[in-house]
């Protein structure tokens, strides 16, 4: 069977080309389950938990009797009472001895059978009390696994059964129990009572809390992504650079699992016979990771509807994000604060030196796509781009200097008279959404982590594979506009461009309202003023 890229639950390695799990799987081992430690995996939506935890299953299944389990088999009505979630555990158990192999499978699943035949009734006391004699009977360690253990989080039942699991590990040195317990899901349960008990002083006391930090690395490294289309190339000979486009799915993606695969699944089946990519060794090069982003960004998916939901409930969350794509806002992170804990349980946001940053490229352009969008609907500014957008590409070329200076008349027409705070907060809104009628269709823009701050902002606009480097920076003095420049110099040797763009917010009663260019060393940088 010919392997391919998978982007739809469970990956197997016999059928799906995907990053080898053998390294991850002997840490969480000889870390966590070794030590019997009881932990969580907590992780975004498609991020690899169900993959992770079927490889951990297999690996761990000659030293453990492994009880791999999943709620979201688990119908809805079973959670009515103690005794109908006690018999339908034990059942589920029960199943899952059939898929073990070895020495003393066929004792163990004889006992549950027998304890399920002659308990049609029971209470979560009684089916603890035989799993202690199961695991005191067993020739090996027991390790339960349960995925999607969010799909019962608002359930009373589900919490008096993680409790009685806590007061069962509390009491091991006595009496046995599973050797080590894992739970994965995408809400973090240590705050399940947040769902139940809505009163504030309830909102983080958890059953849980003997669960030990799980801090095994899940997303995947430039070097691992290389690994997987190395695999890739030996079957089908692209002539591809391996390493270097790996760095580049990397940096649009920062190995969020689902988007390497989805980046990588595009490239292989979807761009080759389209426009520009005739083969299989035109897709794999980073026009074609460029033209697969692209691809990507248009897609309704699940995880991006996921996204959207999860703004419109969490309106803290949203507001928080605006603020660092559109205002280079810095803010520490801290999970104790509600809106941090949130993004980053769902996987939007991330720790980078000690600040709030969006969890990759992909994921930030998705989300000023949506809040421009959002503001296009209401806004002049981006119906004068749209509808002088043909002026902007000549012979399929974007004319960044045209675009430059269009944009300087627009604003100083609609919002010169603004005060200061309000261009601060929303100037570079404001070209962004003039600019996006331009490029929509055939190209993107993102801002780069790395200079985003309340001052400064790179703009990194992708047209038809040619790219523009674009300043966009408040005004602070003239000495902070030299070094501005120096700065966007620097920035363009990075990219290997001769020329780059910068737009100046000037709140100077004495501005010189306008565009120019000028010469930085042995670059040419068009200045726009407004």
């Amino acid at each position: 069977m010919t392997r391919y890229f998978n982007t739809e639950g469970l990956c197997r390695p016999k059928e799906h080309y995907m990053v080898r799990l053998d390294d991850r799987m002997a840490q969480i081992k000889r870390k966590l389950v070794d030590r019997k430690k009881y932990f969580v995996i907590n992780k975004g939506r498609q991020y690899g938990k169900t993959t992770t935890l079927r490889a951990l299953a297999d690996y761990l299944s000659e030293d453990y009797f492994v009880f791999s389990l999943d709620f979201q088999e688990m119908p809805d009505e079973k959670f009515e009472s103690g005794e109908t979630f006690s018999k339908a555990f034990a059942c589920m158990l029960c199943d899952a001895l059939e898929h073990q192999e070895g020495e003393g499978q066929q004792k163990l699943h004889g006992m549950l059978a027998e304890f399920i035949a002659q308990n049609r009734e029971m209470g979560m006391d009684g089916l603890f009390a035989f799993i202690s004699h199961m695991c005191r009977e067993s020739s090996r360690p027991a390790v339960l696994i349960i995925d999607e253990v969010d799909s019962a989080s608002n359930n009373q039942v589900f919490v008096k059964f993680l409790a009685q699991m806590r007061a069962c590990y509390l009491k091991r040195d006595m009496n046995p129990t599973f050797h080590s317990v894992i739970l994965a899901g995408l809400y973090d349960i240590k705050n399940l009572k947040l769902k139940i008990r809505p009163e504030l002083e309830h909102q983080y006391n958890s059953p849980w809390n003997i669960a030990a930090r799980f801090d095994v690395e899940m997303s995947f490294s430039a070097a691992q992504i290389a690994k997987m289309i190395g695999e890739y190339e030996e079957d089908y000979h692209t002539g591809m650079d391996i390493q270097g486009i790996a760095e580049e799915i990397y940096a649009y993606t920062s190995g969020y699992p689902v988007l390497v695969s989805t980046l990588c699944k595009y490239m292989d089946e979807d761009l080759p016979g389209g426009d520009g990519f005739d083969n299989l060794s035109d897709s794999w090069t980073k026009a074609g990771v460029a033209q697969a982003v692209k691809n990507l960004l248009d897609e309704s998916t699940p995880l991006f509807e996921s996204m959207v939901r999860q703004l419109d409930t969490y309106k803290e969350l949203e507001a928080l994000i605006e603020g660092i794509l559109y205002q280079g806002r810095r803010i520490p992170f801290n999970r104790d604060e509600k809106a941090i804990n949130i993004g980053v349980m769902f996987g939007f946001l991330k720790n980078r030196g000690g600040q709030v940053a969006v969890a990759n490229r992909i994921f930030e352009m998705r989300l000023l796509n949506l809040f421009v969008t959002r503001e296009a609907i209401r806004s002049e500014i981006y119906a004068r781009g749209e509808g002088d957008r043909n002026q902007f590409v000549r012979d399929g070329r974007l004319d960044m200097d045209a675009v430059m200076q269009k944009f300087v008349e627009y604003f100083s027409d609609i919002w010169s008279k603004n005060d200061e705070a309000f261009v601060e907060k929303y100037g570079r809104k404001f070209f962004l959404l003039f600019l996006k009628p331009i490029i929509n269709g055939t190209g993107n823009y993102y801002m780069e982590a790395e200079t985003r701050d309340l001052r400064r902002t790179d703009v990194i606009v992708d047209y038809l594979g040619e790219q523009f480097i674009v300043e966009l920076k408040i005004w602070h003095g003239s000495e902070y506009n030299e070094r501005g420049e120096n700065q966007l110099v620097d920035y363009l040797d990075y990219y290997h461009k001769d020329k780059g763009y910068m737009l100046s917010f000037n709140f100077n009663q004495k501005k010189e309202v306008g565009v120019k260019t000028i010469t930085v060393g042995d670059k040419t940088v068009v200045e726009a003023v407004v």
